[in-house]
């Protein structure tokens, strides 16, 4: 599939002019206008929040059921990015554009004093696995912990400790995606650095032989799941209580699909 481009770099010269002459108007009259009232806009992004109005705010947008609602926003993402791969190219942002219509953005006052997120999700840092996009989630609904490979390290777990113990999270989702560049080394020979070593030697460890890349990542995906709980005693002890689903996944990046391991 050839990669999503910003529309922005097919913009004729003319039109460029136009936008940037618009741009420059826009400017003045916001100098201006924001001049004249600078103390009622501060007014409307820095007004308090009353405790329960801003708990109400907050949980506004928390599903019955979070694992269900990734999966309904990952079908809305991935119609949307199939679309986008179909579209001319001048049109290419306007299916991706219209996922907004479905999310529930949280007031930024609210945001401001605290987060009420459904779900926390452990992914990899790769720049084309951004759990928000995928999941067509806005700010505030996502706890989100990334890192190379996905894996389950210290400071990964200590996170999702305190998403769950003092956010009240109730999923979990460990997040893998096709072609993983931190699997593919640590299925390699290849020479890394000392850092990188020990970023993939909990990816090596559990590695099977005869498998391939696909397989491998959906294997490391399932092992750090099972290693959330192995552990930390306030995962093991939220799952046994019912509190707390830790499931994984697999995006695969081409089709935007993510597919429950």
């Amino acid at each position: 599939m050839e990669p999503l481009r910003c529309l922005g770099a097919s913009v004729t010269l003319p039109r460029r002019s136009l936008l940037q002459g618009s741009s420059l108007v826009f400017g003045l009259l916001g100098g201006i206008l924001g001049a004249a009232r600078p103390a009622q806009a501060e007014a409307r992004l820095d007004s308090p929040v009353q405790e329960p109005q801003l708990l109400e705010r907050l949980q506004a947008c928390t599903p019955q059921d979070p694992l269900r609602r990734l999966q309904e926003g990952n079908v809305r993402f991935a119609a949307a990015w199939r679309a986008a791969a179909a579209a001319p190219y001048e049109q290419r942002m306007e299916p991706l554009s219209t996922l907004w219509s479905h999310t529930c953005q949280i007031a930024p006052q609210a945001l401001a004093q605290g987060q009420r997120p459904f779900a926390a999700v452990l992914s990899c840092a790769d720049s084309r696995v951004d759990p928000g996009w995928l999941f067509d989630c806005a700010s505030g609904e996502i706890y989100q912990v990334r890192s190379a490979g996905n894996t389950a390290f210290d400071q990964a777990i200590a996170s999702l400790d305190y998403a769950v113990g003092v956010l009240g999270v109730s999923l979990v989702l460990v997040l893998g995606h096709s072609r993983c560049g931190a699997v593919q080394a640590a299925m390699s020979d290849a020479p890394l650095t000392p850092l990188l070593e020990d970023l993939v030697e909990p990816i090596r460890a559990q590695l099977r032989s005869g498998d391939d890349l696909t397989r491998a990542i959906e294997r490391n995906a399932r092992h750090v799941a099972d290693q959330l709980t192995a552990r930390s005693a306030l995962l093991k002890d939220a799952v046994a209580a019912g509190r707390l689903t830790i499931r994984s996944a697999y995006c695969d990046i081409g089709s935007g699909v993510v597919t429950l391991l």
